[in-house]
C-alpha cells in the first residue's frame, strides 16, 4: 500500500504501466466493490447509477477546463470519436499526427466510402499544416511515447484557419493541467490516468460543434429525460450533448465518479511536477534530455525483458518500453528502472 497526495493505492512496487490500466484510489475500488456487493444483493434499481454518471460529468468538466453542462459519456474512445467523424462532410480532409492511437484515426478513415481521406504529418508539424483541412483530430499525449502536442500553437493556428480540433486525452488527463474550453471536441477514456475503470469515456461538445456531431449511438439514455424516453417514437433526444449519451456501464461509472472526484480536487501543477519530475529524473540518470511528459519511451536493448526480470511492470508500443509515472510513484521506481537498464 502506498499513501500519495492524499489518498491511498494498493499498488505494487514498480508498477509502471499507467499508460495501459491505472491503479485507483482505495475511494474508487471501495466504491465498486460496494456497488459489487448491492449487485449480489439485488439492492440497486437502474436509477441508482444516475448520480455516478452526474459526478463523474462535473468532474471530468473540472479537470478539462470545460463548463459542465458540455459533457456527454460514452464506453470507449472510438465510439465517442465516430459521431465526430459521422459529422464531417463527404470529401473531407482529416489531419492527424503520424503514429496517432487508431482509436482517433480509425473512425475517420471508416468514412472513406464518403470520400474522407486522413493526412498523416509529424507531430511537431501539425500546427503548421492545420491550413486547408476540415478537421484535426489529436491527442494531447502521444500514446506510444508521451510526445506533447503544443496546444497553444494548434489554438492559433486553428482559430486562425477556421478549423475545428478534436483533441484526445486519455494519455494527458490526471496528470497534465488542461485548460480547453475552446477545442471544439475533447474525448477521454478513463481507465488509464483517471483510475477509473474500463468503460468510462466522457466526450465534451462545444456549442458551435453540436450540429456537427452525429447521434451514431441514439439511444433511450441520450433522451432529454431517459426514463420518459425508454419506448416508441419520435426520436427525442436531449437538445445538449447529453444527447450523445451511451446508457452508462454501471459499476464503470460507479469507480469514475469516485476517482474523478478524487482527481479533481487535487492541485494538478503539484501533479504534473511529481509526474514529470520522476519522468526527467530517470532520463537524466539514464544519459537522456528531459521531456516534460510522465511518458517515458526506452529503446535500451532487451528493455522490456530486462525491466520485467527486475520486478518493473510497463508495456511494449511501437517497438519500445513505455513506462509511466503517476500519484502513486515515487523514486524507489526509478532506482528499479534504472537498475535494470542502467
Amino acid at each position: 500500500m502506498r499513501e500519495a497526495f492524499g489518498a491511498s493505492f494498493d499498488v505494487p512496487p514498480g508498477y509502471l504501466n499507467t499508460p495501459s490500466i491505472g491503479v485507483p484510489p482505495a475511494p474508487g475500488a471501495d466504491a465498486v466493490e460496494a456497488a459489487v456487493q448491492r449487485w449480489r444483493a439485488g439492492a440497486d434499481v437502474p436509477s441508482d447509477f444516475d448520480d455516478g454518471v452526474r459526478r463523474s460529468r462535473d468532474a471530468f468538466a473540472r479537470i478539462v477546463g470545460v463548463p459542465g453542462d458540455r459533457v456527454a459519456i460514452g464506453a470507449s474512445a472510438s465510439q465517442v470519436i465516430a459521431m465526430v467523424a459521422a459529422g464531417v462532410p463527404d470529401g473531407a480532409t482529416v489531419l492527424a499526427p503520424e503514429g496517432e492511437f487508431t482509436s482517433v484515426t480509425f473512425p475517420f478513415a471508416a468514412q472513406s466510402r464518403r470520400g474522407v481521406t486522413v493526412r498523416e504529418v509529424p507531430l511537431a508539424e501539425l500546427p503548421a499544416a492545420v491550413a486547408g483541412h476540415d478537421l484535426v483530430a489529436t491527442s494531447v499525449a502521444q500514446s506510444a511515447d508521451g510526445s506533447l502536442l503544443d496546444l497553444g500553437a494548434l489554438r492559433q493556428a486553428a482559430d486562425s484557419a477556421g478549423v475545428p480540433v478534436l483533441l484526445d486525452v486519455t494519455q494527458a488527463a490526471g496528470w497534465l493541467p488542461l485548460e480547453l474550453e475552446w477545442a471544439d471536441w475533447v474525448v477521454c477514456a478513463g481507465y488509464k490516468w483517471l483510475l477509473a475503470p474500463r468503460g468510462a469515456t466522457w466526450l465534451a461538445v462545444h456549442p458551435r460543434a453540436r450540429r456537427r456531431t452525429i447521434p451514431v449511438a441514439a439511444n433511450w439514455y441520450a433522451g432529454e429525460d431517459p426514463w420518459q424516453s425508454v419506448y416508441g417514437l419520435p426520436l427525442r433526444l436531449a437538445e445538449g450533448p447529453r444527447a450523445f449519451d451511451l446508457s452508462p456501464a454501471w459499476l464503470s461509472f460507479v469507480g469514475a465518479a469516485a476517482s474523478l472526484e478524487y482527481l479533481a480536487d487535487l492541485d494538478m501543477r503539484a501533479v504534473h511536477a511529481h509526474c514529470t519530475g520522476l519522468a526527467d529524473l530517470l532520463l537524466e540518470r539514464l544519459g537522456l534530455p528531459p521531456r516534460r511528459s510522465a511518458i517515458v519511451a526506452l529503446t535500451a536493448d532487451r528493455a522490456a525483458e530486462r525491466l520485467a526480470d527486475a520486478g518493473v511492470t510497463a508495456s511494449v508500443r511501437a517497438g519500445k518500453a513505455r513506462i509511466g509515472f503517476h500519484l502513486y510513484n515515487t523514486t524507489d521506481d526509478v532506482d528499479r528502472v534504472v537498475a535494470a537498464l542502467g
